[in-house]
């Protein structure tokens, strides 16, 4: 089934010449959804309406990428999201329609484009990470100071403090003299 998604940034522009393309392309008028919303918010109700009505075999239908899409990168994701999906993906202006050959081209284009930059951010991290190991830095919180931790739980172990006492007195957070108690 084919469903169509128009969307204009402002309340003043108008969706008409989406909606007619849309009709054009042969989507009925009661599976298409709007939003009059900035492409850059995440907030867009009926788009995300949309997403969790398309089953596999069905067709999302835009009058253009930047309608689908807040940025690339958030147009690669949705890309390979409907990939996974099976569902189809039809941009009128750019002529990409993945029901065909090239389409598909185009799809698996924007899944190559996926796959590497998550490997870039993995690899970003790694080199990061063995940097900062190089430096002598670890991981993770750095460790309660002992003094701190001893002088919390034998306030704890008096039982003449409440938890809040504790913690603001020796600076270690209810939480963490919480975990110390259990261990």
């Amino acid at each position: 089934m084919l469903f169509g998604y128009a969307r204009v940034s402002t309340k003043d522009q108008n969706l008409d010449l989406q909606i007619d393309a849309l009709k054009a392309a042969g989507v009925d008028e009661r599976n298409i959804f709007t939003d009059k919303v900035s492409g850059t918010t995440k907030e867009r109700p009926q788009f995300q309406k949309l997403l969790e009505i398309l089953r596999a075999g069905d067709t999302l239908v835009v009058y253009g990428l930047d309608r689908a899409g807040r940025s690339l990168r958030h147009l690669v994701e949705l890309m390979e999201e409907l990939r996974v999906r099976g569902i189809e993906f039809v941009s009128l202006r750019e002529n990409i329609d993945t029901t065909s050959a090239t389409g598909k081209l185009i799809f698996g284009i924007f899944a190559a484009l996926a796959e590497f930059e998550r490997d870039l951010i993995v690899e970003r991290i790694r080199a990061g990470l063995t940097a900062a190991r190089a430096r002598g830095r670890k991981g993770g919180r750095p460790k309660k100071d002992k003094k701190k931790i001893e002088l919390a739980l034998k306030m704890y172990s008096q039982k003449t403090y409440t938890i809040k006492e504790i913690a603001t007195a020796t600076g270690v957070s209810k939480t963490t003299l919480y975990r110390y108690l259990k261990n």
